[in-house]
């Protein structure tokens, strides 16, 4: 009886934790909204798509909401509820520049 208690016991403590945790869409095929669904919401938003593609089930955005700041949205794919909206930073992009003198990135001579 206390092993029942004990195994119950940790699923019961375990369950909420592993739920929390997965942001995965598990929603079959069939029962998925068309992408065009997808790009109307955005549209509806003042969001700007770059790319719609599938991520772990879910339908995600890559784009710019209409402030013009770049953003990537997680969507349910069956009932298009936006599950998440992540703001990337501009400067990632920017810190691709190296340390070469700046005649050397534009070409210019140093003479």
């Amino acid at each position: 009886m206390k092993t029942i208690l004990t195994i119950l016991g940790f699923v019961v403590l375990l369950a909420p934790g592993t739920a929390m945790a997965d942001e995965d869409c598990f929603v079959p095929m069939a029962d998925w909204q068309p992408r065009d669904a997808v790009a109307r919401l955005a549209e509806e938003n003042g969001w700007t798509v770059r790319r719609i593609k599938i991520d772990d089930g879910c339908y995600e955005i890559d784009g710019r909401d209409a402030a013009g700041r770049r953003i990537e949205v997680t969507i349910q794919p069956a009932t298009l509820d936006v599950i998440e909206v992540e703001y990337e930073d501009e400067d990632e992009d920017e810190s691709e520049d190296d340390d070469r003198p700046r005649s050397d990135r534009t070409g210019g001579d140093n003479d």
